[in-house]
């Protein structure tokens, strides 16, 4: 999956607000087919994010769906509605084991077979709301078409009951349940995950500290439910120009080391090698995507 640094909840069934979350810098929308949709309005929903995806395929921004749970009689009408050209991938709500992404994975498969569209077009990003979930999240982070993780560490939200944490604005609380999501990703190869989410609204100066400090603890971006939230989310996931360029320096400062056949040397004070290049060159490459984009 692309590197989104931002990622709008917009309901399914209001196509105009994606166009607000587009309008307002939105690396990608998640489409909402669940919490966010009434019981009545499922239909209406669906219909209107298949076209929302037609319109908006081939664009910029990410196009991600939240279909309703998988236990639930409604997944499979989902599935059927909005697997088609443009779709990123499939928010997955209320996933507990690997044998969940598993039943995901075949169900899809159907319907890109029934669109036309090559196996494995669809990615899958398991939401990491219960306990199950991430007393688990090594085997559903290696399942097939897994292609990323939202970490949940909402406030009042499915994750904070099941645990019976309090939820704090530093996040002491899930630093553990954070901490753990990042290692299962990087063992099973996902380099970018994402966390979920501020719901202080107006709080907008303590959603740039939380961002940051996941930032540091290695996630690579924000799901956010308010166009307000959107800019401070990308400024901070996003490297300012001082940090480029440092980065640019200390990969220049090793290749000259390597081809004189030095395994490290020192840059600016700092003893480096092979994996500070390694880092510093991925963190170039996914910011001068989100230059491209």
């Amino acid at each position: 999956m692309k590197p989104y640094r931002s990622l709008l909840f917009v309901p399914g069934h209001k196509p105009d607000w994606a166009d607000k979350g587009v309008r307002a810098g939105a690396h990608a929308l998640i489409l909402d087919l669940e919490d966010a949709v009434p019981s009545g309005a499922k239909d209406e929903a669906r219909t209107a994010t298949a076209g929302t995806l037609e319109r908006l395929a081939g664009g910029p921004t990410g196009l991600v769906v939240r279909v309703n749970p998988l236990e639930t009689e409604l997944f499979g009408k989902d599935v059927a509605a909005v697997v088609r050209p443009g779709l990123t991938a499939l928010l997955l709500p209320k996933v507990y084991s690997r044998d969940d992404v598993l039943a995901y994975d075949a169900l899809v498969t159907a319907a890109e077979i029934e669109r036309g569209l090559p196996r494995g077009t669809v990615g899958l990003i398991p939401s990491l709301e219960t306990a199950r979930s991430l007393t688990n999240v090594d085997e559903i982070a290696s399942a097939p078409r897994v292609v990323s993780l939202m970490a949940a560490a909402a406030k009042d939200a499915d994750i904070s009951r099941e645990v019976g944490f309090t939820w704090s604005p530093g996040g002491l609380e899930t630093l553990y349940l954070r901490s753990k999501v990042v290692l299962a990703a990087r063992s099973a190869g996902l380099e970018h995950i994402v966390l979920g989410l501020w719901q202080e609204l107006r709080d907008l100066d303590g959603l740039r500290v939380f961002a940051r400090a996941n930032r540091d603890l290695g996630f690579g971006g924000q799901v956010v439910i308010h166009p307000s939230h959107v800019g401070p989310v990308n400024e901070t996931y996003t490297p300012d120009a001082a940090e480029l360029d440092r980065l640019r320096r200390l990969v220049v400062a090793y290749e000259g080391g390597a081809r004189t056949g030095q395994g490290a040397v020192m840059f600016e004070g700092e003893h480096i090698d092979l994996a500070h290049a390694q880092r510093a060159r991925s963190v170039l490459a996914v910011a001068g995507h989100n230059e491209e984009e």
